[in-house]
């Protein structure tokens, strides 16, 4: 059976059946319990308690002999591929788990450190990868940051490194709870692109602007459409409340006057973060 047929009689995207099929994620409940009806249509008997089944016990129910496992080929000097970090497990566990919750095209708000008091977007796509990871590509006026998006409990973490130079962005956002991410809100730090390439820390908002259709080269040129747009914020697209986000009186003066922060805080208090329930009649 066709990956595309599967899909169809499944009534799922024929991307998430390959995604099933590389192993980047697993069926959620509901469409294992599909998956297991459409099996036991075709070969009687076989039920949920099949799945946890080795490989070769689960060849044997199907009468197949099973393909031996290729072995792989060592890496020269030790090289290791994907991100060598500790708390992998993790990550791809809340990645499996969460995944959906934050795939889309996403456009950033954060102030220009070059340009104090300028307020100027990026965009980009967030999707999961072959690799069972999230991939987060932002980018405006020329740039381009690559990289991964790593969910861990209540917070996201964001790796990412300019195409040119390399140099890499480290983000922290407040998660959502709910089915879908529309609005996440965080820090960043970087180098800023001045002469002197001063390490910086500033706030940032991400909003959805729209959902993946599936087809992964539909989505890749609607990203590059994205890539193009003017990065230059407007009041329409950065109104008053948000440039005050994003654009704080920190330290001890405006502590103590009551004005401020002490520190530069991304806080659950004031957060901008939400998403919406898989039927869109909750938000929070």
């Amino acid at each position: 059976m066709s990956r595309g047929r599967l899909a169809a009689d499944l009534g799922v995207d024929k991307s998430l059946v390959g995604r099933w099929a590389s192993g980047a994620v697993t069926p959620s409940s509901h469409n294992l319990e599909n998956l297991t009806k459409l099996v036991a249509g075709k070969r009687s008997g076989f039920t949920m308690l099949d799945w946890d089944r080795d490989l070769d016990g689960l060849a044997h129910v199907f009468g197949v002999e099973p393909a031996a496992a290729p072995i792989p080929a060592p890496k020269p000097n030790g090289a290791q591929s994907g991100l060598p970090l500790p708390g992998m497990d993790l990550v791809r566990l809340m990645t499996e788990r969460r995944a959906a919750t934050y795939e889309g095209f996403w456009r950033s708000t954060r102030p220009s450190i070059a340009m104090p008091g300028e307020i100027f977007h990026d965009y980009g796509m967030i999707r999961c990868g072959a690799d069972g990871l999230l991939r987060f590509q932002m980018g405006g006026s020329g740039l381009l940051f690559d990289g991964w998006l790593l969910p861990v409990e209540g917070q996201v973490f964001a790796i990412l490194f300019d195409t040119v130079g390399q140099t890499p962005v480290f983000l922290i956002f407040n998660g959502v709870a709910l089915h879908k991410a529309m609005q996440l809100d965080g820090l960043i730090l970087a180098a800023a692109l001045n002469a002197a390439r001063t390490p910086s820390a500033y706030p940032v908002v991400l909003e959805r602007v729209g959902d993946l259709t599936g087809d992964i080269e539909a989505d890749d040129e609607h990203c590059a459409e994205l890539l193009r747009l003017d990065t230059a914020a407007t009041e329409e697209t950065a109104p008053e409340a948000m440039r005050k986000h994003l654009i704080r009186d920190i330290g001890p003066t405006a502590f103590e006057a009551g004005a401020g922060e002490l520190f530069l805080l991304s806080s659950w208090a004031n957060s901008l973060s939400k998403g919406l329930s898989s039927g869109g009649h909750l938000q929070g």
